[in-house]
């Protein structure tokens, strides 16, 4: 693995150069960006400079740049060196977007003020993310085998499976302590959590690395060292001002709340500071902190599906955050990034889904079903946790028994109901995936007279928000 080459600091650049060529830098006009973009040294030392300027010259008048607005967060080096975050037009632009898609109401759909379909997209995404954050990590299963576990409630078989539902039920427990302050004691029992039976020495579950003990390294694939956390006697001093920082009790003047929780994840990810579970406990604390802020969108995001797409882009943005003076504006704009991703997906989820919803409406009043069944149907589309019996159907429609039972049985051999039996009786629920089954093949359609294009699409293989 190639690792971005060492920004050079400003200081350096700017004691190389004489009083003349500082006054040409300066009068320069050069932003912090170029064509839009936040780039590092490691990008910038391959493109030819502007006006007359070398490319360290070009790098010194960027740097400058970002350096007059740069805000300093109470997260440090090993050393004592502040990490600086600064705000260019592209991440306002994305925390606009987010706080318009992901605090207010705009994605306020039906298929998210039901409750139980709200339940279900709830279930579906705590499994995506505890699968995608666990895969991330190293976890090696299938997609098909890890959801029916979760779904199916049997015990892990393995590492990996164990994995995956400690991550479950770490996502699950974050609506306990949601509106309570951070602290080192809750963040231990968060990795605990996602450790548990999982570990070389299960005494290191939850509990933060000692001085004296070896520290865990960031090791990419061919065994290239690409992070050296902060030494084992820092570790406890870190987590109490991480903790703070959290809770909204230290930082430079108004900090967005976003930009907290991606600060956040980038703390904990920095500081390494237990022996496993590093990466998925820091996701863990970004959704607490976007929850704690009432980004309610967020229970509906898997942003480690996301990440896994392109995990590269994930380890470099740690990267270039360390490797140009500790600059966290490249961690938070790949995450701001990651996120409206996330949202995004949701959307064109929500847009299929209700349109399956429509389609399978009108195709129910053109089938050779009776009212009975069609009301039914309609009901349990919008209802998937109802369980429906030959009585019910009896009483809330006014027939015969046997009509009732004639009914259901003959939607259970459509395919449209499952039957179940509980001691004596019977129970019809819908099937996981009704709103298909009655539609049919078909193109999904994400507004009038369009196709939703295959990048929007969620894969066939992943869990979609939803699905039973």
């Amino acid at each position: 693995m190639r690792l971005p080459q060492q920004a050079p600091t400003l200081p350096d650049v700017l004691r190389s150069l004489g009083d003349e060529r500082l006054q040409v830098i300066l009068a320069a006009g050069i932003g912090p960006s170029v064509g839009g973009r936040y780039l590092h040294w490691d990008d910038i030392r391959h493109r030819t400079p502007p006006l007359d300027l070398s490319v360290r010259e070009w790098w010194a008048a960027i740097r400058f740049a970002r350096s007059v607005s740069a805000r300093h967060l109470p997260l440090v080096s090993a050393s004592g060196q502040p990490f600086t975050y600064t705000l260019p037009d592209e991440a306002l632009e994305l925390l606009h977007w987010i706080d318009q898609y992901g605090a207010g109401a705009i994605l306020t759909t039906e298929a998210i003020d039901e409750p139980a379909l709200k339940r279900r997209y709830l279930v579906s995404t705590l499994i995506e993310e505890a699968i995608s954050s666990s895969q991330l990590e190293g976890a090696a299963t299938t997609r098909k085998v890890a959801k029916d576990m979760l779904r199916s409630g049997r015990s892990p078989r393995d590492k990996s499976e164990r994995m995956i539902a400690n991550n479950y039920l770490a996502m699950q427990a974050l609506a306990d302590f949601r509106d309570q302050p951070m602290t080192p004691e809750i963040v231990s029992g968060l990795q605990r959590r996602l450790t548990e039976g999982t570990l070389h020495d299960p005494d290191a579950a939850g509990r933060i690395q000692r001085p004296g003990e070896e520290r865990v390294r960031v090791v990419a694939s061919d065994g290239t060292v690409v992070h050296v956390p902060p030494p084992a006697d820092q570790l406890a001093e870190r987590l109490v001002s991480m903790c703070a920082f959290a809770n909204g009790e230290t930082g430079d003047g108004f900090i967005h709340p976003v930009v907290r929780a991606i600060v956040l994840h980038l703390w904990l990810g920095f500081d390494h500071p237990f022996e496993d579970g590093n990466g998925r406990t820091a996701r863990a604390l970004f959704y607490w902190s976007m929850l704690r802020s009432r980004y309610w969108i967020v229970e509906f995001l898997s942003i480690s599906r996301v990440i896994l797409r392109a995990p590269a882009q994930y380890s470099r943005a740690f990267q270039h955050t360390e490797r140009d003076g500790f600059d966290a504006t490249y961690f938070v704009l790949h995450q701001l990034r990651v996120i409206k991703q996330a949202i995004e997906d949701v959307q064109s989820y929500l847009r299929e889904k209700m349109a399956e919803l429509r389609r399978a409406s009108r195709l129910l009043r053109d089938t050779d079903l009776n009212h009975r069944q069609i009301a039914l149907l309609s009901h349990a589309m919008r209802h998937p946790d109802a369980e429906y019996s030959f009585q019910s159907h009896q009483t809330s429609h006014r027939v015969a028994f046997q009509t009732a039972r004639t009914d259901l049985l003959d939607l259970e051999q459509r395919g449209y109901l499952e039957r179940i039996r509980r001691g004596k009786r019977f129970f019809f629920l819908p099937v996981s995936d009704l709103d298909r089954q009655i539609a049919g093949p078909k193109v999904l359609l994400v507004s009038s007279g369009e196709t939703a294009p295959p990048s929007r699409r969620l894969d066939d293989d992943a869990v979609r928000p939803g699905e039973g």
